[in-house]
């Protein structure tokens, strides 16, 4: 049989091209190899604690108040699949009535490949569901749903509402099961120098490009053209000390800051002062930039059919939220939060820098649809916030916060309405009580 090589056609991958590549290829290059990055340095921080394992689950503990970041209302798992040609990994669902749920699975790139829940899988919303590697042989029983990934691994993290029972929601919990009936082949994650959000990695991440571009399919429209690009650069880098420290320079001095920039003020719709998980209306969902950018600021980030979150530090005025003083969210009657979700939704107070609950003697730290608020008699709704209820309000109403510290709030709408997953309704700002 005739047999064509690379070496036959008169090209090497991996020889170094001393073409310097042009700024903006450079920084396309940069930013698309960044969300891959991204997902493998979770990949290494997930791996790397006790007990955790591919196909194995881990159970978080429901919020506590002791923790950074807690979250209240879902009880959370989460765990890394792997799987090989002829070893599929399996989860285990279990029936759930009248609560919301969702399991999210997600490539290795961080783009959703599925959710799993009544809304998405009408036929199928629990039993048995087994995911398998692309083109696999691997026979699927009959009353098992198939899930095809788009690589040997995936992540797949579940969230179950509380509502007012705990210990039914951690039953619930621990009744979903991962498992893989034989030991797959799982490639390693790889290796990769140790960087922050704010403080990324360098040139550095050029460094085995082609290895790490061949670990994961991306779907993305467009990839092909980007990673050409990623190999280019990663070439010219290998060229020399000198290609390197160009290289080095035009990241540090403008690639990675116009990066945080996007992050920070572009990439996500904000009103009010809120700033939004969706994406803003020059965005589209084969973004490679936005993709990074998510991957950057919120990681495992869902679609907005399922979630979509609303953060803010600042009042109606702009100015930074304070402990000291007493705030009032107004919401009209036709705009109250439980009008725009087919869910539930939830608000919580945040200290920052520190992203911990406040202390205080009602043990409050956030407010959800089943939280015993009062409406005006017009049908509107306030929420106060600040040390101590204003005159007048209703205690029910009363998120408390610290005498001094700056805090953030975060809303979460889960299945939110059109209105929502539009952008054409965000959270009105906190205003000072005066």
């Amino acid at each position: 049989m005739r047999q064509s090589t690379a070496g036959s056609l008169g090209f090497s991958f991996d020889r170094p091209l001393h073409i310097r590549p042009d700024p903006q290829s450079i920084a396309d290059a940069y930013v698309y190899l960044l969300g891959r990055m991204l997902v493998i340095r979770q990949e290494h921080i997930d791996l790397d604690q006790v007990g955790a394992d591919y196909n194995v689950l881990t159970y978080d503990p429901l919020g506590n108040a002791d923790l950074v970041n807690p979250n209240f209302d879902v009880a959370s798992l989460e765990g890394w699949l792997a799987v090989d040609d002829g070893t599929p990994a399996v989860l285990e669902v279990p029936e759930i009535i009248n609560r919301y749920y969702t399991v999210q699975v997600m490539d290795e790139w961080g783009d959703v490949i599925a959710n799993i829940n009544p809304r998405t899988f009408p036929s199928h919303p629990h039993g048995t569901f087994v995911f398998v590697k692309p083109d696999t042989r691997v026979q699927v029983p009959p009353d098992a749903a198939r899930i095809v990934l788009r690589s040997n691994k995936a992540k797949v993290l579940a969230r179950i509402e509380v509502r007012q029972d705990r210990d039914g929601v951690v039953r619930l919990q621990r009744k979903l099961a991962l498992s893989s009936h034989n030991n797959p082949s799982i490639i390693p994650a790889p290796p990769l120098p140790t960087f922050g959000s704010r403080e990324l990695i360098g040139v550095e991440i050029f460094e085995g490009a082609e290895h790490v571009l061949a670990t994961a399919l991306d779907t993305l429209p467009g990839a092909a053209a980007l990673q050409q690009k990623v190999r280019v650069v990663a070439r010219y880098a290998a060229s020399g000390r000198g290609a390197r420290q160009e290289l080095e320079s035009l990241l540090r001095e403008r690639v990675i800051p116009d990066l945080l920039d996007y992050v920070a003020k572009q990439s996500v719709a904000s009103r009010n002062y809120w700033r939004s998980s969706l994406r803003s209306d020059r965005h589209t969902a084969t973004d490679y930039r936005l993709r990074t950018a998510t991957n950057l600021a919120a990681i495992w980030t869902n679609v907005a059919d399922e979630l979509v979150t609303f953060q803010t530090t600042r009042d109606a005025a702009g100015k930074v939220l304070n402990g000291s003083h007493s705030y009032v969210m107004q919401f009209a009657p036709n705009e109250l939060p439980a009008s725009v979700t087919a869910s539930h939704w939830s608000m919580a107070l945040l200290c920052v820098p520190g992203h911990r609950v406040v202390p205080n003697a009602l043990g409050r730290f956030l407010f959800t649809s089943h939280s015993p608020l009062v409406r005006e008699s017009d049908g509107s709704l306030r929420i106060f916030i600040g040390p101590r209820a204003p005159e007048g309000a209703p205690e029910s109403n009363w998120l408390p916060s610290s005498d001094w510290k700056p805090f953030q709030l975060t809303m979460r709408l889960y299945v939110p309405h059109d209105v929502v997953k539009r952008g054409d309704w965000f959270p009105p700002a906190p205003a000072v009580v005066v």
